[in-house]
């Protein structure tokens, strides 16, 4: 799997960079109109778009990383006449939604020593405190709304949770009866299931007065109230064994008796369900295979629809990728939803009656959020590979190119020299066709050569792209290309693409993304074969574990969260269906066991001969810390050059903008060190 050229090497007789001076060494300093690893601190990004019902205002958030702490989202007004822009409500705000006469705006913040349930009116004055949200941190994969207005606009259904039967869970000793016991801890110091119950709540606007809808020992949300008013849909994990099989279905209640009725009553998954205009029908998203992973599922969700009463079930789109979440239009005719394709998310316009979806936006961008502005128009929110999302106008075809309208982050990227990103594809070792992106260093020399960054998406089933990528910026400052490569398994290229890695875990996908390098130095012979670096987070820290232990012509790399034993990992992670699904069975059957430990990097630990830095959550349940540690400990038995980074505070992956920028200015550091470790002439 090595370059011609690339000789072997080994720990014996290297350069070893002491790890007192890693840990203060600072980066070398970019010039100062390329990007940083501080910028961090300067991106601003609309996150939630929400029209009002007559288009003439669209409410906003907008997420800012200013402080050391996590990201934090405030509400922002545009004014459609003026197209001026100002903040809207309290200082921490998410999730508006309209009231059907747009008078007022329901959302979730936090005002003075009180967080949860409030309204605004639409001029921003008459803020109310309705009601506290409890939340839970159990998984609750692909959840959809939490607040919906009833349609005479007196009375607001939240989700909120409520304290579960599991009283000695919490207790000294702890005694743990769920399959489910861990969380998925991203913050703070929780480790274990907090056991709390989602249900519906209703909220009367006019007296503040609360009634709990729902009760039981289940999880309710992605909510949705009938036109008529009379119910609202939702839905739930009602199986047998709901903590060990992922099954949701959909569901309505009778809002004045709470009678449930279900939906749907399949083996697969059905999401974020949502009411026809009349009524008389209802979309939603839905898998088919009888297996799905709670925490990701290589099968696609697809837009479907069905009658009111559950009957009629069809698929709406023939389109062969990953379909979102599906709004209707006001006529009824039509179902708008993002698709995943060649590592962007695309809207599209499905005919609710059959037909040719119609692509809205460009093929290069991406939709992170949109709403209907008005009857004939859009809001969305887009990131493009110029910067971070903005919001931007168009109308319900898309006879206009989408018009930028906030320019959040102009000032400080105009400062800024901004790496172009190309696409390519090669063929990988079977003749599969694979997508590739390549960020150029921001500077590139003629007469140098520049080293390259791997960098690997998670998921597996995920994808990366053209848009804005800060961390592949800050390398390209440095000087050096960013790889990223789409392999099999990722999303975006259909289904049959996404099924290849099935049974094949650190297989096919592996041995596209050395393709890939090969593809890129052949292409780009301004990169310097010698000076490779490879990174990834979750599913890609997994693939960088495996590569090293596959090749070693790469002078440097930094798994971060990622998986080094697929056994134990199995039996430590919170989720445990999600290996089931992409092997087809569990650990225990059909020999798998076996292969799992066959595929596991941990077991050729003794061929790494690249040093590795690994980062990590300290409390990730989605892959626990002790796949850094069993690996970390592993190489020191070698002799391979190893150093680990552990988070507090952190669940799976890195979310605190001080430690963002750390990772940054330390991966900086660990590549930098070791390309120049063994040769004597960087060119930069």
């Amino acid at each position: 799997m090595r370059s011609e050229g690339v000789t072997r090497r080994t720990a014996v007789g290297r350069l070893a960079i002491p790890l007192a001076i890693l840990g203060t060494l600072a980066a070398v300093p970019a010039p100062s109109d390329t990007f940083q690893s501080e910028d961090t601190y300067r991106v601003r990004a609309v996150a939630e778009v929400a029209p009002a019902p007559d288009g003439r205002r669209i409410v906003y958030s907008v997420r800012s990383s200013e402080g050391p702490g996590r990201p934090s989202s405030r509400l922002w007004m545009l004014d459609r006449q003026s197209e001026k822009s100002a903040t809207f409500g309290p200082e921490r705000a998410s999730n508006p939604v309209w009231s059907p006469d747009g008078a007022r705006l329901a959302f979730t913040g936090r005002d003075g020593g009180r967080s949860g349930l409030m309204t605004i009116g639409a001029d921003g004055t008459g803020l109310r405190f309705i009601a506290p949200i409890e939340g839970t941190n159990h998984p609750l994969p692909s959840a959809g709304a939490r607040i919906a207005w009833s349609p005479d606009g007196r009375q607001i259904a939240f989700i909120s949770a409520t304290p579960g039967p599991e009283a000695d869970a919490n207790g000294d000793p702890m005694v743990i009866t769920r399959y489910l016991y861990k969380p998925t801890a991203s913050e703070g110091s929780t480790r274990f299931n907090d056991n709390r119950r989602l249900h519906i709540f209703i909220a009367d606007v006019a007296t503040g007065s609360v009634r709990q809808l729902t009760t039981g020992n289940f999880y309710e949300h992605s909510i949705d109230w009938s036109p008529n008013g009379d119910q609202i849909l939702f839905v739930s994990n009602r199986g047998e064994d709901p903590d060990r099989f992922f099954n949701y279905d959909v569901f309505t209640v009778n809002v004045g008796d709470g009678r449930i009725k279900p939906l749907t009553s399949t083996r697969s998954a059905e999401y974020r369900p949502t009411w026809s205009p009349d009524g008389r029908a209802v979309a939603f998203q839905a898998t088919t295979r009888p297996l799905t992973s709670s925490e990701t599922t290589m099968e696609d969700t697809h837009v479907w629809v069905m009658a009111a009463d559950g009957s009629g079930r069809r698929e709406v789109c023939v389109l062969d990728n990953r379909q979102g979440d599906p709004e209707w239009s006001a006529d009824g005719q039509a179902l708008y939803f993002t698709v995943q394709e060649r590592g962007s998310r695309v809207l599209y316009r499905q005919p609710v009656a059959g037909g040719e979806a119609k692509a809205l936006t460009a093929k290069t961008n991406s939709v992170d959020s949109w709403g209907f502005a008005g009857k004939d128009g859009l809001a969305l929110a887009i990131s493009t590979p110029e910067g971070p999302s903005e919001l931007y106008l168009t109308d319900t075809t898309a006879s206009e190119r989408p018009r930028q309208v906030t320019h959040l982050n102009a000032d400080w990227l105009a400062s800024r020299a901004l790496a172009p990103v190309e696409s390519f594809t090669f063929p990988s070792f079977d003749g599969r066709t694979v997508e590739a992106f390549i960020t150029i260093p921001a500077r590139p020399d003629p007469s140098a050569k520049h080293p390259m960054i791997v960098t690997i998406h998670g998921g597996p089933h995920g994808q990366q792209g053209p848009a804005f990528n800060l961390k592949a910026q800050v390398y390209a400052a440095q000087g050096w290309a960013t790889l990223m490569v789409n392999y099999r398994g990722s999303t975006g290229y259909g289904q049959k693409f996404t099924d290849a890695i099935f049974k094949d875990q650190n297989g096919g996908e592996a041995k596209d993304v050395l393709a890939g390098v090969d593809a890129a130095l052949a292409r780009y012979p301004w990169i310097d074969g010698a000076r490779l670096g490879i990174e990834g987070g979750s599913y890609g820290g997994q693939l960088t574990n495996w590569i090293v232990t596959q090749t070693d012509r790469f002078r440097a790399a930094i798994p971060i969260a990622g998986i080094s034993n697929l056994v134990s990992f199995n039996y430590m992670a919170y989720y445990h269906d999600y290996l089931a699904v992409e092997f087809g069975s569990f650990p225990h059957e059909n020999g798998l066991m076996d292969r799992l430990w066959e595929r596991s990097p941990l077991r050729y630990v003794q061929k790494v001969r690249t040093p590795v830095m690994f980062a990590h959550g300290e409390n990730d349940n989605d892959v626990p810390i002790a796949e850094a540690e069993q690996f970390y400990i592993a190489l020191r038995d070698v002799g391979v050059e190893t150093i680990m980074v552990r988070y507090p505070r952190e669940g799976h992956g890195v979310r605190e903008s001080q430690h963002v920028v750390d990772l940054m200015r330390r991966s900086i550091e660990w590549y930098r060190a070791h390309f120049a470790a063994d040769v004597s002439s960087s060119g930069l």
